[in-house]
C-alpha cells in the first residue's frame, strides 16, 4: 500500500526550508508526491468511501411550493444519502421551469442554499417547443416532458406533448442533446377508477394499467431510432414489460437510455394497505411479480440508471390529514419521498438478485454522471476530478423514523422499515457536508450550468 508520511517540519534539502506537509510513497518505495501544505488527515477506518452519488431525478418544489420541498431540505436530505449531485426536474415549481426567466429564477433562489451540487431539467410542453434551444443555451442539463396529463395541483401547467409535437422539437435539436421523458401514454379508452371504494390501491391501480407504459416506451423507441444523434431517455420504468422494446431500440443503434426507482424494486402492490397514499406514484408501484425482471434489467444493462423520482408534498395534498378525505388514493398527489434513503433501500434489495458495489457505481454513479454530461469531472477518484465522496458502512443497519429524515414532509412508504448501509459522512468538492454524528457543514454546494458553443459542451460551476 501508499505509505503517507507528515511532519511540520519536511526538509527537502533545498533552500525552501521546512515545510509542514507530507510526503506520499509507493509500493515500490518511491516518492510519488510532496504535499508542501499542512494535511488534514479523515480516517475512516473500513467504512467504504466511493465517488459521490448521482441522482439525476429530483423534484425540488421551490419557488413557489417550498413547503412541499425546498433546496434547503432536499440538498441536506442528498447529503444524508451519500449523493453529492441532483439534478432537478421543471415540474413541481411555480412557474415550471419551461422559459429561461423560470430556470434563473431557480438558479437565483437556488445559491446559497445548497449543501450538494444541484443541476437543472429544462421542461418542454407544446407552448415553448420553438424556445426548447433557449433553455440548453441557459445552462439546462437536457430537456424533459410528460407525455400524458399532470395530475392536480400542477395540472396544466406542465401540459403533456404528444407525438408530432416531439417529432418536431427533437428534429431540431443538435446532436447529443438529452431529451427525457415521463413515460406513460393515456389509454384510448380510459378505465374509470373505482369511485366507491376510493381508498383501496387498487382502485387506483386498475387506472394506469402497464399499457400505458408499453404504449409510450414503443413510442420513444420510434423517436429514438429516427433521430440516433439524439440522447433519448426514459425515467420512472415500472413495468417488465416495456423491457424487451428498449433492448430492441438498443441492439437497433439508437441513443436510449433508460432508469427505474427504488420503490419499483423494493415495495410492491400487494403490500399496500387502506389509506396509505405516501405509497401513491405515477406509474404505479406493480405486483411483487413485476421486480425480478427490473432487477435482471439492472444487472444486465438494459436499464442504466436508477434514481429516486423523489416528490413529496403536504400531508393535504397527499391526503394524509384527518377527515373525510384522508387516505384517498384518486385524489391525492402520485409522489414518493425516498431522496435520503435511495442507497439504503438499494443495497438493502439487491444482492439477494445477484447485485453488488460495482453494481450501486454503475447505476447511480457513473450512468447518472454520463447522461448529464458530468463524466469529464464527477463520479471517479482520479486525479482532476471533483473530491466528491459518499462514506458509508455497508453491513450497518437501521429504522427509518421520522426524526432522522430532512425532506420538509416526513410521509414516506419506508416509514418503521429496517434498512441495511449507514451514511457516515458526504463530501462535495474536498468538503465535509454532512458527517453522520455531527450533522451538516455550510451550504457550499454549486449550480452546474451547461453551456454550449456548437457542439462542445462543458458545465460552469457557479
Amino acid at each position: 500500500m501508499d505509505l503517507l508520511f507528515l511532519s511540520k517540519r519536511i526538509f527537502l534539502g533545498t533552500e525552501e526550508g521546512f515545510l509542514n506537509g507530507g510526503i506520499i510513497v509507493d509500493t515500490e518505495g518511491i516518492i510519488r508526491k510532496v504535499l508542501r501544505t499542512a494535511q488534514e488527515v479523515y480516517d475512516f477506518d473500513d467504512k467504504v468511501l466511493m465517488p459521490g452519488l448521482i441522482d439525476a431525478n429530483v423534484n425540488i418544489s421551490e419557488p413557489g411550493r417550498k413547503d412541499w420541498e425546498g433546496f434547503v431540505t432536499a440538498t441536506k436530505a442528498a447529503a444524508a444519502g451519500g449523493f453529492t449531485t441532483i439534478i432537478d426536474r421543471p415540474t413541481n415549481t411555480i412557474p415550471t421551469t419551461t422559459s429561461v426567466s423560470a430556470l434563473k429564477t431557480k438558479y437565483g433562489v437556488a445559491r446559497g442554499k445548497i449543501y450538494v451540487d444541484v443541476g437543472f431539467w429544462g421542461g418542454i410542453v407544446p407552448e415553448n417547443v420553438k424556445e426548447a434551444d433557449t433553455l440548453l443555451a441557459a445552462g439546462a442539463i437536457g430537456l424533459q416532458c410528460t407525455l400524458s396529463p399532470t395530475p392536480a395541483p400542477v395540472g396544466d401547467a406542465f401540459p403533456a406533448m404528444n407525438q408530432s409535437e416531439l417529432e418536431s422539437v427533437i428534429g431540431k435539436l443538435e446532436d447529443g442533446t438529452v431529451v427525457a421523458f415521463s413515460a406513460e401514454l393515456p389509454l384510448k379508452r380510459p378505465i374509470a377508477p373505482n369511485e366507491e371504494e376510493p381508498k383501496k390501491y387498487e382502485s387506483f391501480l386498475r387506472t394506469r394499467p402497464e399499457d400505458m407504459e408499453v404504449n409510450a416506451v414503443e413510442m420513444i423507441s420510434q423517436l429514438a431510432n429516427a433521430n440516433k444523434g439524439k440522447r433519448l431517455h426514459i425515467m420512472n420504468i415500472s413495468s417488465g414489460d416495456v423491457l424487451p422494446i428498449i433492448a430492441k431500440c438498443k441492439s437497433a443503434g439508437a441513443n436510449l437510455t433508460a432508469e427505474t426507482c427504488p420503490h419499483y424494486l423494493a415495495l410492491s402492490s400487494e403490500q399496500i394497505e387502506d389509506c396509505r397514499t405516501e405509497f401513491k406514484t405515477q406509474p404505479p408501484i406493480r405486483a411483487k411479480s413485476n421486480q425480478p425482471r427490473l432487477w435482471e434489467a439492472l444487472k444486465s444493462g438494459c436499464l442504466d440508471i436508477i434514481a429516486s423520482n423523489h416528490s413529496p408534498a403536504t400531508p393535504g395534498v397527499k391526503c394524509l390529514n384527518y377527515g373525510r378525505t384522508r387516505g384517498n388514493f384518486l385524489n391525492a398527489w402520485p409522489g414518493i419521498s425516498s431522496l435520503q434513503l435511495g442507497l439504503s433501500i438499494v443495497w438493502t434489495h439487491c444482492q439477494a438478485h445477484g447485485l453488488g458495489l460495482e453494481h450501486i457505481y454503475r447505476l447511480m454513479c457513473q450512468n447518472p454522471a454520463a447522461l448529464c454530461d458530468l463524466s469529464n469531472f464527477k463520479s471517479k477518484i482520479e486525479e482532476g476530478y471533483d473530491a466528491d465522496f459518499c462514506i458509508w458502512d455497508p453491513e450497518e443497519e437501521f429504522s427509518v423514523s421520522t426524526d432522522m429524515l430532512y425532506s420538509t414532509n416526513k410521509a414516506t412508504p419506508y416509514m418503521d422499515q429496517r434498512l441495511r448501509g449507514v451514511v457516515h459522512a458526504t463530501v462535495v468538492r474536498g468538503l465535509h457536508v454532512y458527517q453522520q454524528y455531527e450533522g451538516f457543514g455550510q451550504p457550499l454546494g454549486k449550480v452546474l450550468l451547461r453551456k454550449t458553443a456548437k457542439k462542445l459542451v462543458k458545465f460552469v460551476r457557479m
